[in-house]
């Protein structure tokens, strides 16, 4: 997804759709993103020990699946978007080689804060609900 312009109030209606956008969950993206939010647990860069503990191989975590949310949302919005809150809900793990595939929705208004409700799925199914609130400015600046 391209950053838009900042969206305004206006210009944004409860069920507008946003873009699907699709992120490769390569190993260095998720290793790399693991080591950014200062997560050294091992399932999220060795894949040989997180196989040990049961998993298919390494995978996103919990930070790094939230920044994205958010991101999908504030790409959509602009960069004068304010995020008020962001909430996720993580369902199956994203691992090394899926894509992961962004949706979302606009829920609710007011004023000028919005819900945005997003969906993240890849090969498995669902792997984050979540719900972005955000404020956009009433006119173009």
């Amino acid at each position: 997804m391209t950053l838009a312009r900042t969206r305004t109030a206006g210009e944004v209606a409860i069920g507008d759709a946003l873009p699907e956008e699709r992120i490769d969950a390569t190993p260095t993206f998720i290793v790399s993103t693991a080591i950014a939010t200062r997560d050294f647990q091992d399932v999220h860069h060795d894949r040989d020990l997180a196989q040990a503990k049961g998993s298919k191989d390494i995978f996103l975590n919990i930070l790094t699946t939230t920044g994205l949310v958010q991101r999908y949302v504030t790409d959509w919005a602009g960069p004068e978007a304010l995020v008020r809150g962001v909430s996720i809900k993580l369902g199956v793990p994203c691992y090394a080689y899926d894509t992961l595939t962004m949706h979302g929705q606009v829920l609710e208004r007011g004023d000028d804060v919005f819900v945005v409700e997003v969906l993240g799925r890849n090969q498995l199914g669902t792997h984050v609900t979540g719900r972005v609130r955000l404020e956009l400015p009433e006119v173009a600046r």
